[in-house]
């Protein structure tokens, strides 16, 4: 029996997003391949979702940025790729469209798609609690299907309007997939994680090194690592360290390894990060983190003006577990007077140690959907859109055809 041939494009513009669309194409092309059909993967994304099997109209590797300054200074590029999938888009006329997240983009990506009557499946919802409700009606009036991995966004949406689904956390599936259960944890390892973006590593890698230097004095059993896999971040990281040990000549040694974050969330004993995915995964891997962030001066300005902190954190993990599971600290507040005593405080011994090992457990349980692998039943979800929108098109056809 011939198979069917159905056509999704997947879209994601940051290193996490090609990550989750990895996990989603290959779930997709399992489920593909059980109901006779012939998936043809396209979009937007880097290596993983290359290496999963999806044709790249567009390669992300660089346009994973954040703020207002730095988003300004490849407007030129994001404008000529916008146009670009839009008349692929109109052309190629996929089945259905999955955007992961970057609604910057991808808000914009999606009204266009509507216009062309593709159907829009929403992966990682835009976070519409911190930057308001003015996007919900938009997405509510152009997305068919809108896919949340954390549990509380369900609430956010008006289900009347728009048909909502929990799918759980890739993540979960992504970190357990990677685990070393012969690897153990280090309590004398403390991990560096600066970030993932050249202006993340130079706004907080300094003020980390100002803790290592007094979290050394005080705790001398202690040794540093910083997790850099990538040539370019660790350069970065080299020259900024080189040049703070000038001035500070007591800086202990770090040591810059070619190991992943993902190993050194196993093994490390506790850690600093900056704001992001990376958190959750830390969490999930059970590595307690003191969390901190900086903006330029002038994206701060704006987003005090815009922002605003759902649950009052602006941790993923707060947010999804209600509470401060990992102390958190933004701009000026980044600095050894609030870090050294939230650091002691879960250090192994620590005064919050086990209470933030019992949190993270909770976040696991949280983000869990029912025994099902996330990215299954977000694949499956999409199959679902593809059907309802081929039952949608058959129906208009008989219609029209008894006019």
């Amino acid at each position: 029996m011939s198979k069917t041939v159905k056509k999704l494009w997947i879209i994601a513009g940051e290193t996490s997003g090609d990550i989750y669309g990895a996990k989603l194409a290959q779930e997709a092309l399992k489920i593909a391949e059980e109901r006779n059909i012939e998936l043809k993967l396209a979009g937007m994304g880097s290596k993983r979702m290359r290496e999963a099997g999806v044709e790249l109209l567009v390669d992300s590797t660089e346009l994973g940025v954040m703020g207002v300054v730095e988003t300004l200074k490849l407007i030129g590029t994001f404008i000529r790729i916008f146009f670009k999938l839009v008349r692929l888009a109109e052309k190629e006329r996929p089945d259905a469209v999955v955007l992961i997240d970057y609604p910057g983009f991808n808000l914009r990506f999606a009204k266009k798609l509507f216009k062309l009557n593709i159907p829009v499946i929403w992966y990682v919802s835009p976070q519409i609690w911190v930057w308001g409700k003015k996007r919900k009606p938009v997405l509510e009036r152009i997305c068919s299907k809108m896919l949340v991995i954390f549990p509380f966004e369900t609430e956010v949406y008006d289900k009347e309007k728009l048909d909502v689904s929990f799918v759980g956390h890739p993540l979960l599936e992504i970190v357990n997939e990677r685990t070393d259960m012969t690897l153990k944890r280090d309590e004398n390892c403390f991990l560096l994680l600066p970030g993932s973006r050249a202006m993340e590593v130079g706004r907080l890698l300094k003020p980390m090194l100002d803790a290592v230097c007094e979290l050394h004095v005080k705790h001398p059993q202690l040794y540093f690592v910083i997790a850099a896999s990538r040539a370019k971040m660790r350069a970065m990281c080299e020259n900024i360290i080189a040049d703070y040990r000038k001035k500070h000549p007591e800086l202990p040694e770090i040591e810059l390894s070619n190991e992943s974050a993902a190993y050194y969330q196993q093994k490390a004993g506790t850690g600093i990060a900056a704001s992001g995915t990376v958190t959750v995964e830390s969490a999930i891997a059970g590595l307690p983190l003191v969390v901190v962030y900086k903006l330029n001066i002038i994206t701060l300005a704006i987003a005090r003006v815009l922002v605003k902190l759902y649950r009052g954190y602006f941790t993923m993990v707060n947010i999804i577990v209600n509470k401060t599971v990992f102390e958190e600290f933004l701009q000026w507040h980044v600095c050894n007077r609030n870090l050294i005593p939230a650091v002691e405080k879960i250090l192994p011994g620590g005064s919050r140690r086990a209470e933030v090992e019992s949190q993270m457990k909770e976040l696991v349980n949280m983000l869990s959907s029912q025994g099902r692998k996330p990215s299954y039943a977000a694949a499956e979800a999409c199959f679902e859109v593809i059907e309802n929108n081929k039952n949608i098109e058959h129906n208009k056809q008989q219609q029209d055809g008894t006019k």
